[in-house]
């Protein structure tokens, strides 16, 4: 017999004639138990829209229609592969590209720029796409950091494998009256070229006064000298309702609405989706890491401007960083990277684990055994969910440019030194922007709040594993505490998630 828990701290519960002491769940007061002390309009930002499909599709398996081998490529590690597989990504209309089990040598850049289709591995650990040249060496990209100091602009972008877009945007209207965070209907100038179920972008600019990136710094920008003017707020949703020249949006706005912004409502129409790299190993020469900005291009993948896209199921050796996101709702789950390449005097083994830079993806179920400058990296986007992964001892990098309203949830952090370790170059604001979460966060050190020029006091962090004293002002600081590992929900995403489709959690 199994007695209910009881909300008191400490229960007991019989279990096989044994009474044992057992936990019962702490509870976020931002959440509650089931989401009840929570509302659309309150700190905790909606981020139940990321990934694949909004999270409301599992991501498929696409039947094959073709292998590598049968447009020429080899497999055996010595013959060069590249126009083999560029052949099948280019000659296939849609479907899935099987590469069988061997070891294939790619050295020129690889694009999938039509939607449907998806290169898959016949065994994760079997299918191995070496690749042994850099990108820069392949296609010179040269380039500047912010401080002028020259590198290769594979040092923050790229892939072998390039999954490429354009979101077809057009202009359909302006938005004519302001909105406040959290609304959901907005005022058009003219919606006759608005439908019900339609896919629109709103996007807004900023003002040479920075106005736009203040307010999404909830007021606590930071030094933004070198991003005056250049900050823009995006949001892309379906049409619930159309009433005259008022729309009914199906989520609600993340920010503020104002005319100073010159507010538009954009087609949203991509051209590339259903596309998915899976159950590869990506293997690069074992060479020495030689220090930040001196990447030349050992990038596996980059997503730019494609939607409800996937990678699944990789793994990842030596590389200079993991993969480049700029796409949206796109999903990349189970990711292995591992390195064996000497490591800089600093002990880091390249630069980034992953760096999204565009809105609502999910980066889900990793394990970073690499030893990189910046894990986790996110920039100029919103409403991205990074979970349910583990690493070495990984750094939550949030790279400036106004990243607002993003989650980091239920993941080990390893060793725990280098959590808040981030980038991004001098006055291009705070580390991290307004509501930017960090939910049920674990490490072997314990986990400090971070330092004040990190980001604004309207960043929430819940169950994180720390000996510091709890905060939680309403308008101020939130700094939840735990040394338990009973806390509910564990994944903040999936709740949230669970409850918009009206799924138990």
């Amino acid at each position: 017999m199994k007695l209910p828990l009881k909300p008191a701290a400490l229960c007991l519960v019989f279990l096989t004639g044994i009474l044992q002491p057992v936990l019962s769940a702490e509870h976020s007061a931002l959440w509650g138990k089931a989401g009840e002390l929570w509302s659309i309009d309150n700190r905790l930002p909606d981020v139940s829209y990321a990934g694949y499909h909004c999270g409301e599709k599992a991501i498929p398996t696409i039947k094959t229609v073709a292998n590598v081998k049968d447009f020429g490529a080899i497999g055996d590690g010595k013959h060069d592969d590249s126009d083999a597989f560029q052949k099948a990504l280019s000659q296939v209309e849609s479907g899935a590209i099987l590469v069988p089990n061997g070891k294939y040598l790619i050295t020129n850049i690889l694009e999938i720029n039509r939607p449907g289709i998806v290169l898959r591995g016949e065994s994760r650990d079997g299918a191995v796409l070496y690749c042994p040249k850099y990108l820069n060496d392949i296609k010179p990209n040269w380039g500047a950091t912010t401080s002028g100091e020259k590198t290769s602009n594979y040092s923050w972008s790229g892939g072998i494998i390039v999954l490429k877009g354009n979101y077809q945007n057009k202009q359909l209207a302006t938005v004519t009256q302001p909105a406040k965070r959290y609304d959901k209907w907005i005022q058009v100038s003219d919606a006759g070229s608005l439908k019900v179920g339609q896919w629109i972008e709103i996007r807004q600019k900023d003002t040479k006064q920075d106005t736009l990136a203040i307010h999404l710094y909830t007021n606590d920008p930071g030094k933004t000298e070198k991003i005056l003017g250049r900050t823009r707020a995006s949001l892309t949703t379906r049409i619930q309702k159309i009433d005259g020249n008022k729309v009914e949006l199906e989520r609600p706005l993340r920010f503020d609405i104002r005319a100073e912004w010159n507010p538009v409502v954009l087609q949203f129409k991509p051209s590339v989706t259903e596309c998915g790299v899976e159950n590869l190993t990506f293997e690069y020469p074992v060479t020495p890491y030689k220090g930040h900005f001196t990447e030349l291009g050992y990038n596996p993948i980059a997503l730019s401007d494609v939607v409800n896209c996937w990678v699944n199921n990789i793994r990842i050796q030596n590389a200079d960083s993991g993969v480049f996101i700029s796409g949206r709702y796109c999903t990349l789950q189970n990711i292995l990277y591992e390195s064996d390449r000497p490591a800089d005097s600093r002990g880091d083994q390249g630069h980034h684990g992953i760096y999204i830079s565009d809105d609502d993806n999910l980066f889900t179920h990793f394990n970073i055994q690499t030893s990189f400058i910046h894990d986790l990296t996110l920039s100029h986007c919103a409403g991205n969910v990074i979970s349910n992964g583990k690493g070495k001892d990984l750094s939550f990098d949030h790279h400036k440019r106004v990243p607002y309203a993003n989650v980091y949830t239920n993941i080990d952090a390893g060793l725990g030194a280098q959590v808040w370790r981030c980038g991004g170059g001098a006055a291009l604001g705070k580390h991290c922007a307004g509501f930017g979460t960090f939910w049920n966060i674990r490490a072997q050190k314990t986990i400090q709040y971070p330092r004040k020029d990190f980001g604004p006091a309207s960043m929430n962090l819940v169950f994180i594993q720390s000996d510091q004293k709890p905060i939680t002002e309403k308008n101020g600081l939130w700094f939840e505490t735990t040394n338990s590992n009973a806390v509910h929900p564990p994944n903040i995403h999936e709740a949230q998630l669970a409850k918009r489709l009206g799924k138990a959690n």
